[in-house]
């Protein structure tokens, strides 16, 4: 189905702190959206012009919404992208959500060792990429709540995950023994509506761009 130019673009936000500050700055470009509380289950809301409608997700969810078109465009971590890939353009970097991507364990632990290490993550692919690039075999076990408490009871040698202050590492008797790379949110596009619907979605993509930069 052909989309018309003048449709009303549908935007994908992950729950949680990414959606508050990207609703700040769609806000500042002009958005307001007074349904919109914190604390509301509503999960869509549209704008007073009636142009842009944001609804809430979970973040591996916010690239399969944008690839499938059920969004338009889309707002997530490049921790989420690189860990659950979408076919879907990424386009401009908002530096919202920094972070970073480490290896943390107890200080004085190897991440390259003469045997396998036992590796707890939220993050499977992510490690499983880099331990590669580093012929370090690794077995890794997938952990879904506090990550640090893997070296602490003895479950695994080390873990791979998101750190942003460290206090949570430092007060936990842990320290970053490497880091993966830099995380900021990240603006995707539908291919096909970047086509479609360029003549809504470029004004959006120029407004976010000058307050990212």
């Amino acid at each position: 189905m052909v989309q018309k130019e003048n449709a009303k673009i549908k935007m994908a936000l992950a729950k949680g702190r990414v959606a508050n500050k990207t609703i700040d700055r769609l806000k500042e470009i002009g958005y307001v959206f007074p349904d919109y509380a914190k604390d509301s289950r509503k999960l869509i809301f549209t704008d007073t012009t009636n142009t842009v409608e944001f609804f809430l997700v979970k973040s591996p969810d916010v690239g399969t919404y944008v690839e499938k078109g059920a969004a338009d465009i889309g707002v997530v971590g490049r921790d989420v992208l690189l860990e659950h890939p979408a076919n879907v353009y990424e386009l401009l970097n908002l530096n919202i959500g920094l972070c970073r991507m480490c290896v943390a364990g107890f200080a004085g632990t190897k991440i390259q060792y003469n045997r396998k290490l036992t590796v707890g993550t939220k993050y499977p692919h992510i490690a499983k990429t880099y331990f590669n690039r580093l012929d370090q075999p690794a077995d890794l076990i997938t952990i879904n709540g506090s990550v640090e408490l893997g070296p602490i009871l003895g479950l695994c040698d080390c873990i791979v995950d998101i750190v942003e202050s460290g206090s949570t590492l430092r007060e936990n008797g842990l320290v970053v023994l490497e880091t993966l790379f830099e995380i900021s949110s990240r603006l995707i596009v539908n291919q096909v509506s970047l086509k479609t619907k360029s003549q809504a979605i470029d004004p959006i993509i120029q407004k976010f761009e000058a307050l990212a930069l």
